[in-house]
């Protein structure tokens, strides 16, 4: 289980990322601003998991995506 945000193997982002969850908050991030979101797959891709943060730090605020991350936190699906 993930220890902090910051602090997780590529297989379980890989298994949030895959989730109901996770990918319905990837479509809500997508239509908020899809150029911060491809800017931050690049650049976790690169290997800069710091920079992908700061890249979607705008969008990581409204209520309902805190609630989505919340439920990735608990590992709720639903």
């Amino acid at each position: 289980m993930m220890r902090n945000s910051g602090d997780i193997s590529m297989e379980e982002a890989f298994r949030l990322a895959n989730s109901e969850t996770g990918q319905q908050l990837f479509r809500l991030l997508q239509s908020q601003d899809a150029t911060a979101v491809d800017r931050a797959m690049a650049q976790a891709a690169a290997g800069d998991p710091a920079a992908a943060k700061q890249a979607l730090s705008g969008l990581l605020t409204s209520p309902e995506v805190l609630a989505m991350l919340e439920r990735l936190r608990r590992g709720s699906d639903g």
